[in-house]
This record gives structure tokens, sequence and C-alpha cells, in this order.
């Protein structure tokens, strides 16, 4: 799934659905007016709804999906507006967003495992990411279909599309109704020696998935990547892969589940582990990579579906004036605040698990009941008992514990 990551599963029927959507993507791509790209999404979501109907296969209603999708982007590129049923654009509806600005500039995303940035002041277009990057839509079908399988009412992350998209999670879900084995498989690349909240959203849902599934998780650590990226020693990566695996420990995961791994103490120490390397670098070619991590030919550089706090282009250029609000008390009152760019209401949604409170939070803010130090204050109070527990948490976490969960070793599944 992807922050707004995924826990991936590839495999050759969904390598067929991308290849039926894009075989349907060149046929004068650019040339055809609203009205036409119209008209097409309208028929396209009567093929879905009849596929989703007729019980079609997985990889066909998703290719179908994808190439619905895409066309919603084209539409919305024409138009500057949402694709909506039974409401056609009128002849004269052109996009003001896709006209290039005076330096040249044009509304690209910029979505790397370093970067997020847009020019488009409506921020991050993630429907276009998962086109751009073939992955599937975490829709409301796919949310219920989990809490259905595994007994659990949905991860916030999940319910509030924080984590949007996927690649074959409902394989994933058909193996454990099956009761077939499966593990979970995460990272990081250690570049400090603490992990910042941000760094944990990934670690917090991937806590959630192995309660919720008692399955085993595998994390690797990339240390070595950072010594070649970073100016950094091979012993300050080795040290902040320990560190940082102290912050991973103290999200809670079962140490008879879980087995953390460095990649400088792994990779020499295990010949077996290496020959898997080996053998995967064999078989994956690089066009797989690009159409996975959405590699380019000229930068070589994975691009990943990572949602942004900073989504919009003014989080970066003008933080202080996000959390500002109006400029007067009287103003707030009167015309109320912006949920969608104000960074203290992002991280609630992220971290404030009641679904009500955080509505109710939304709408004073709106109508200017709630101010923006308010806001903020209400945030303090939500991060602070999370915080602290983790730290706390962490305290406990000492050499030996993170050893034990760095020693390879038979972990405890029932499968």
């Amino acid at each position: 799934m992807s922050c707004r990551q995924c826990v991936c599963v590839k495999n050759i029927r969904y390598l067929v659905g991308v290849k039926k959507m894009t075989d349907c993507q060149g046929d004068g791509e650019g040339t055809n007016s609203p009205m036409e790209v119209y008209e097409k999404l309208t028929a396209q979501g009567e093929e879905v709804r009849a596929l989703k109907t007729a019980k079609a296969e997985k990889a066909e209603i998703d290719a179908a999906v994808q190439l619905l999708l895409k066309l919603k982007v084209d539409y919305k590129q024409l138009t500057g507006q949402d694709y909506k049923a039974g409401c056609p654009p009128s002849e004269t509806c052109v996009a003001p967003d896709n006209r290039p600005s005076a330096d040249g500039a044009n509304d690209e995303d910029t979505v790397d495992p370093w970067n997020v940035s847009t020019s488009n002041a409506k921020g991050v277009d993630y429907d276009k990411l998962i086109v751009r990057f073939g992955s599937s839509k975490i829709d409301q079908e796919l949310v219920d279909r989990i809490e259905k399988v595994s007994g659990q009412k949905p991860h916030h992350f999940l319910r509030r599309g924080i984590f949007f998209s996927h690649r074959d999670m409902h394989q994933v879900l058909d193996a454990y109704e099956k009761h077939k084995s499966f593990y979970l498989y995460t990272g990081r690349g250690p570049s400090s020696d603490s992990m910042h909240v941000g760094h944990l959203i990934p670690f917090i849902f991937t806590k959630w998935l192995q309660d919720v599934f008692d399955i085993p998780l595998v994390i690797q650590l990339t240390d070595d990547e950072k010594y070649l990226w970073k100016d950094l020693t091979l012993e300050e990566c080795h040290r902040y892969a320990v560190e940082n695996a102290k912050d991973i420990i103290a999200c809670g995961f079962d140490v008879n589940k879980t087995f953390i791994f460095s990649d400088l103490e792994y990779m020499g120490a295990s010949p077996e582990f290496y020959r898997n390397v080996v053998k995967i670098q064999k078989h994956v070619t690089f066009n797989q990579v690009k159409g996975i991590f959405g590699f380019t030919d000229s930068d070589c550089i994975g691009k990943i579906s990572f949602p942004a706090i900073q989504a919009a282009p003014s989080f970066s250029n003008s933080f202080p004036q996000i959390f500002k609000g109006k400029d007067t008390v009287e103003e707030h009152r009167k015309y109320g605040g912006n949920p969608d760019v104000d960074v203290a209401f992002m991280y609630l949604t992220f971290f404030l698990e009641d679904d009500e409170q955080l509505e109710k939070i939304r709408q004073d803010y709106i109508s200017g009941a709630l101010l923006t130090g308010e806001l903020k204050k209400l945030l303090i109070e939500t991060l602070q008992p999370i915080i602290s527990q983790h730290r706390e948490q962490r305290k406990k976490v000492t050499d030996e514990r993170v050893k034990h969960f760095m020693t390879p070793r038979p972990l405890n599944f029932n499968f």
C-alpha cells in the first residue's frame, strides 16, 4: 500500500493488467475534445461496473479501472474540473491550471524517496500518480474487504485515504482466507541517529498489519546505501542503523515474529542471502524496476507514492503563513480557516484516531468557531502522549534486545 506507501506483491497477472491498459492509451492522445473524453469516461465507467457485476477476473477489472483513472486525469487536464457523471463539459471549458507559466514551468508532480513537490496550487494529484506508477486505488470496496477478512476495523490510515494505493492487495487477502503463508517486508534507510515522527508512519501501519494478520515481518536497514550516497563513514552508517532499529522496535513489534537486519552486517554473514539477491537481480529486468518505482532512463531515481504533508508547494515556501490563518481573529471568525492547507489539521488526520472528533474539528475550523491557535493546541495535546509513549518504550530497548531482533532465527507463525 502506498504512505499514501504500499505493501507490494508483484505478479504476472498484474503485469498483464497494466499492459492491457497501456495498449489502449496511444490512440490520438492530446487530440480529443473535452466532450470526447467525457463520453469515453462514461463508457469506461459502465464497462467497469459491468465487469464487477459479472465478477470478471481481478486483472481484467484492474486494467479497466486503471484506464478509467487515466481518462479522469486527461479530463481534468483538459477542463480543469473533476469528472462528474451526468454533467458534460461546456464547449468553452478550458483548464486554466494547465497553461504554461511565465517561466515555462508545468504542473508535473515530483515524487521520489527524498522529495515531494508540485507547481499546482491544489497540491499533488494522487490519481495521476496512481496511473503513472501502475498501482491500484484503495477504494471503499477494498477497505470493506480488509475489514471483513481481518475481522478488525480498518486503520484510520486506510479509512482516511492516507495509504491510498496498492499492488495486488486482493491477492494477499485471498491467501489469508485460504490460510496460505505470506509475510510483511519493509525497510528504512538510516541517515541520522534518530527518526522523526514522519518516519514512523509506515512502521505504525506495518505494526497494525502484523497484529491484525498475525504474520512475520522482515525489516531491512539499508546502511550500505547510505554509505554510498551520503558523506558518512561505514561506522556512522552502521551506528545509525542500530539507533534507528531502536526507534522501530519501540513501535511495539513482536520480537518472535520480527527480523531486522543491516545490509552491512548481514550481506557478508549470509551467503544464502546474497545468492538470493543475485538470483533476483538476474531475473528482474530494468524495465520492470522502472515500472514499479517510476525510474526514468535519464535519472534512474526511484519514485514512490508517499503522502505529502507538504503536498501543496506553498507548504515549503510559506510554512509560517499556513499556521497563521487569517490576519485577525475577527476575520477568522467571519471567514473561517481552510483545513485542506493547514499543517496542524493535516497532522491531526495522521494521529487523531477518532473520526467523529476529527470531523467536528474540521467543521469548527471551517466555520471560524475554532481558531488557528486552538487547532495547534489540539495537535499538541494529540501528539504529546504518542511521542512520550514512544520515548518511554525506546528507553527500554537495550543493545541486547536489538541484537535479539537482528539475529537470524526461525520466526513464530502459524500457517
